[in-house]
């Protein structure tokens, strides 16, 4: 499938939020595939947004990557243990992006269901078959990405989005998950998910 280029990211975060919709995460290791598909991602607006890491120009180690070019990776943890995969999305110096928070997964079942349950995919219950990825730490659990991924270009041959298959599918938008301490912002409806996806982390 043909990969993203720069071009796609360096857009409005909420146009690029609704588009990754459908598309491939990839994570390459030692010619192994370990893929799944995005069904739910929230945009962050940068300077304006209060939810955002950058809100108001903040520019701290932990952000500076938002503030560089787009499609590099932006990831930060929760409660001091999970990950969070973000991508920098438009121009240098406006540092706007998006979290990925649920997908679903495609190749490489087994590894995920090793790494996140330390049994095989076919000893998994139903539940937690759809647990696999169904939340931004449980995706980066089960695509093996961490924090020394932080700043990887998504351009490149390591860990990359591309295009899936060509789905139908409504969009809903809804409210951002853990951001009540944004006032205003809590309530902007810039997360995006595929409706009646099992996956989607938060109904």
């Amino acid at each position: 499938m043909k990969k993203l280029d720069r071009e796609f990211y360096n857009r409005d975060s909420i146009i690029v939020a609704k588009e990754l919709l459908g598309k491939v995460l990839v994570h390459e290791m030692g010619g192994q595939r370990i893929s799944a598909r995005i069904i739910e991602t929230e945009a962050y607006m940068g300077f304006e947004d209060k939810a955002a890491h950058s809100y108001g120009g903040k520019r701290t180690p932990r952000v500076e990557v938002m503030y560089g070019d787009p499609g590099f990776s932006y990831i930060f943890t929760i409660y001091g243990m999970y990950c969070c995969f973000n991508i920098v999305t438009r121009e240098k110096g406006n540092p706007q992006a998006v979290l990925i928070r649920a997908a679903e997964p495609v190749e490489g079942t087994e590894w995920m269901a090793q790494r996140r349950f330390g049994k095989s995919y076919e000893q998994l219950t139903k539940i937690q078959r759809r647990g696999l990825t169904s939340g931004p730490g449980k995706l980066c659990g089960a695509l093996s990405i961490d924090r020394s991924f932080n700043g990887i270009d998504l351009c490149g041959n390591e860990v990359y989005l591309e295009e899936g298959k060509s789905e139908r599918f409504s969009i809903i938008a809804t409210k951002r998950v853990g951001v009540d301490y944004a006032e205003e912002a809590k309530d902007y409806p810039w997360r995006f998910y595929a409706e009646g996806n099992e996956y989607v982390s938060v109904k």
